[in-house]
């Protein structure tokens, strides 16, 4: 592993001197010899993990290979004077126990609730002069309704019933969150006192079985059948179809018709902000504020963060088990256990020793599945977006839709199958998938006065070109060229408004943030490659076949997303190891 370069970016958070920073500042050149644990990497999820470890009365370090913390929950001055989330841009499935438990609130944590919290405009020829429809969807289901009703009163009926069945998934789904998978390992090959205790694993599946009772055959069908299928038996309308169907495939390469992308509907509903169950939001100063108040309140414990220090190797004793990690400067730190919140494919196919790793697991970790389709454009702009659907009033202030998450190129759910079925023949898709935030709307200090920071998640753009052909400069440009012309056709100006922006490809994201083919999951959230499976089958409760050596980060259990379950999940799990050692 290499230190990345920095370009022109610096790193930003809610403030100019976090109380984290202000920690580091009195730990650097003060790295001790030995921590009872060693955390690969500053992502959220590691600094969650850190920061239970320490309350657990753990002795913990965190390094960090860039010199700024949170992994792909990171704000970044690109362009002088705006801020951006580079990567992750939206907050909502962040585990509730973390807000309490870790005080991230009395650590500089605020938030800005979205509501309205999706707009989709429609690209339609204006017979009459008439403006083009739009799908405004928020809290409020009466206004959702009246919003559906444009395009089928039928669908506008169903809807809450919709909305209503997929709650009660989520809320089954929820306890399965919180803790390890079911320890099939220990079921299999444990003592019987192990199996005894893994029984206790067994409880939130009993919970969740209870929560669905006599539906649950219903609900199996959510799971494994393709989005398009679950859609299509409740809706008519293409809008509202298409706009639900993001959810399905955000970050994934994969579509509405393919089976298993229903679980993914799940994402809209599963998460919560200030109490408020399915609700999303913007972090005060960018998603590096979110990292900042996580690493404040681990070094408040004493955790100990060093940035621009990059692990280079686990170190193992000759009896098996781990006794600390290199640094890539040579500097040896020992430690009892070392978490990783690196991708499982960095952990065990570069930092660890292959030697101590059964073949069987290192060839299934080298075959798990990393396809992303996203291609991340951070922009700056000098006044905010006027849509065709929603025009902007004379003086230009924020409306309620610019802090939605707006839906482009979604009119019909075949759009969005088109653009993938491009990316598998190794073109980026000639209309993409655009999902484009402003969180300056809510937010305006992170851009100068009357300025804008946009974010655009795209998708879909494979990791490797036609012909075998790597992403250049040109390659690069064109893609978001093709990306602000369907802009400008739903919100004309737009292309005159771009002060700068910063485009981030699969390999990019791969190169900058450690994301193994650019996926920001760390691996596919598919059906083979979640709960038991994830990462591999017997290895799913954040232990690896090497002693001593956890799994944290996005690619464990319950994966993806700024949650932070994995980083909490796998902090409990190495406490009761280290207690019964």
């Amino acid at each position: 592993m290499t230190a990345y370069g920095r370009g022109l970016s610096r790193a930003m958070g809610a403030s100019p001197h976090p109380a984290w920073r202000r920690a580091l500042s009195d730990t650097r050149g003060r790295l001790k010899p030995e921590y009872d644990a060693v955390v690969v990497g500053a992502g959220h999820n590691g600094l969650v993990a850190a920061a239970y470890l320490q309350r657990f009365g753990v002795n913990t370090a965190v390094f960090e290979r860039r010199h700024v913390i949170g992994g792909a929950a990171v704000t970044e001055e690109i362009i002088p004077g705006f801020k951006f989330s580079r990567a992750s841009y939206l907050l909502s499935l962040l585990r509730p126990q973390i807000f309490s438990e870790l005080e991230l609130k009395k650590h500089g944590l605020r938030l800005h609730l979205r509501n309205p919290y999706s707009f989709t405009p429609m690209l339609e020829e204006g017979a009459g002069g008439k403006v083009p429809r739009s799908l405004l969807l928020g809290t409020n289901m009466a206004e959702n309704q009246k919003q559906i009703a444009q395009f089928s009163r039928k669908d506008a009926q169903a809807f809450p019933k919709y909305e209503a069945f997929m709650d009660r998934l989520a809320l089954a789904i929820d306890p399965l969150l919180d803790s390890a998978p079911v320890d099939l390992e220990a079921f299999q090959r444990g003592s019987l006192l192990q199996r005894l205790k893994s029984l206790s694993t067994l409880k939130p599946l009993w919970q969740a079985g209870c929560i669905l009772g006599a539906q649950l055959p219903l609900y199996y069908q959510v799971l494994t059948a393709s989005a398009a299928k679950v859609l299509d038996q409740w809706f008519e309308s293409e809008p509202l179809k298409a706009t639900l169907a993001t959810d399905a495939v955000i970050g994934a390469m994969t579509n509405p018709y393919i089976p298993g992308s229903g679980y993914v509907l799940l994402h809209h509903v599963m998460g919560s902000l200030e109490g408020i169950r399915g609700a999303w939001g913007y972090v005060q100063g960018g998603m590096g504020a979110l990292s900042d108040a996580i690493a404040s309140s681990a070094t408040a414990h004493g955790v100990s963060i060093f940035t621009e220090k990059t692990v280079a190797k686990v170190q193992v004793s000759s009896g098996g088990r781990v006794q600390g990690v290199v640094l890539q400067d040579g500097s040896e730190v020992r430690s009892k256990v070392v978490l990783s919140n690196a991708s499982p494919q960095i952990t065990f196919l570069k930092l660890t020793p292959q030697e101590w790793l059964p073949e069987e697991f290192v060839e299934r970790i080298a075959q798990l599945d990393t396809q992303s389709p996203v291609t991340k454009i951070n922009v700056a702009v000098n006044r905010l977006p006027d849509f065709l659907a929603a025009p902007n009033t004379p003086r230009g202030q924020p409306l309620p839709h610019h802090q939605c998450s707006i839906h482009l190129n979604c009119e019909d759910t075949l759009l969005v199958h088109r653009a993938f079925e491009d990316a598998l023949d190794g073109l980026p898709s000639k209309r993409p998938l655009i999902e484009l935030c402003i969180p300056s709307s809510l937010d305006p200090t992170l851009a100068p006065p009357g300025c804008h920071v946009v974010s655009l998640f795209t998708q879909y753009t494979p990791y490797t070109l036609a012909g075998g052909k790597a992403w250049d400069e040109q390659q690069r440009n064109a893609y978001a060229d093709r990306v602000f012309d369907c802009i400008e056709a739903y919100a004309p100006g737009f292309k005159g408004s771009v002060v700068g922006r910063d485009i981030l490809t699969p390999p990019d994201l791969e190169r900058v943030f450690g994301l193994p083919g650019g996926n920001v999951f760390h691996c596919a959230m598919s059906l083979d490659q979640l709960y038991f499976a994830r990462p591999v089958p017997l290895h799913s409760g954040y232990r690896s076949p090497l002693r001593g050596l956890y799994l944290c980060g996005s690619g464990a259990h319950p994966g993806g997303g700024v949650m932070g379950a994995a980083g909490r999940n796998a902090a409990h799990v190495v406490f009761r190891d280290l207690r019964s050692m």
